[in-house]
């Protein structure tokens, strides 16, 4: 059965899919005619650089709304490791490098703006499924059905100890959780005896506006992609437009064939930086992700040395000029 809903614009059936009419309709809307643009442009909120300042988390999310950007995307990290204790540690974050939690975040963020609210990713395997999928149903209510939930594994097993969750099978617990989040979002009460998750006679109340939430999968090898093929409503690619990217997505398309799914449905969202070449490098590199069949981007400013919030809040400025998109007010 396929319902509509008319406030929100999105079409849900019984298989799991989903179809975002608000692309065609609210959001391109807010892009000036001739941009050079996909349906949906949005940011990487700057989680490393802006500090524990409230204000700061604020001031990005309403400026970027009034820019006419379409979402704010969120990285996650829990724990940070150090290197003083971890010998040879060389992941890119660290102990002292700054992250919001991103549940928390966007309920605040959602009583300030109207954005689209998209993690970018959540490392799901490191959290409980049942509380991921409780705290997913809330942010989606307080945006009135304006998030999608991306799922990855990472790469960090410091932190998957201090969670006390395995980081050798977290590749095998994804899918099983994935399955369980959307009978949850979906159904009263749920009954699920996996391998690694069991509920009995339980549900979610009040479930969330989007019956399921989107689903979006980040994807960095060939068992990532396939899959994201067969599980997601869409992905995070992980490398530039280009063969690499044409490889990836053909075994995305396979493994949704092949799940009996239809490989157009499921979205697929770039990312480019603001750095070296400015603005001039950054229409070039979203013209290149709209010819590659993006549904989505997100402009990251991280790693520019923009400083304090306000560099990136004069940055976003320039970048919206330079996309042609359309401010909210």
């Amino acid at each position: 059965m396929v319902r509509f809903d008319e406030d929100l614009a999105v079409v849900y059936d019984d298989k799991s899919s989903w179809k975002t009419m608000r692309r065609a309709a609210g959001r391109s809307a807010r892009q000036e005619p001739g941009t050079p643009s996909v349906v949906d442009i949005g940011l990487v909120f700057p989680q490393t650089e802006v500090g524990g300042d409230r204000g700061a988390v604020r001031a990005y999310g309403q400026r970027a709304e009034e820019l006419g950007f379409t979402h704010i995307l969120a990285y996650d990290h829990v724990l940070g490791a150090d290197p003083a204790v971890h010998q040879g540690w060389n992941g890119p974050y660290d102990v002292d490098t700054t992250f919001h939690e991103p549940f928390v975040m966007f309920g605040y963020l959602a009583a300030v703006t109207s954005l689209e609210l998209v993690t970018g990713i959540i490392i799901l395997p490191q959290r409980q499924t049942a509380l991921v999928a409780k705290q997913a149903a809330e942010v989606d209510l307080l945006t009135g059905g304006k998030f999608r939930l991306g799922v990855g594994l990472g790469w960090n097993a410091v932190e998957y100890e201090a969670l006390g969750k395995n980081f050798a099978d977290r590749g095998r617990r994804i899918g099983e959780q994935v399955e369980l989040m959307r009978r949850l979002w979906t159904e009263r009460s749920v009954t699920f005896s996996g391998e690694h998750e069991t509920v009995t006679g339980a549900g979610l109340a009040p479930l969330p506006v989007q019956r399921p939430i989107p689903v979006w999968f980040g994807a960095a090898s060939r068992p990532a992609y396939a899959r994201a093929g067969r599980l997601a409503d869409g992905w995070f690619p992980q490398m530039p437009p280009g063969p690499k990217l044409d490889e990836a997505r053909a075994i995305v398309a396979q493994a949704a064939s092949e799940a009996g799914r239809d490989p157009a449905e499921i979205g697929m969202e770039g990312r480019v930086s603001w750095g070296v070449g400015g603005a001039e490098r950054l229409i070039d590199h979203v013209e290149r992700w709209r010819a590659a069949g993006a549904s989505h981007l997100s402009v990251n400013t991280m790693g520019a040395s923009l400083g304090s919030v306000d560099g990136h809040l004069k940055t976003l400025t320039i970048i919206a000029e330079a996309l042609r998109l359309r401010p909210s007010r």
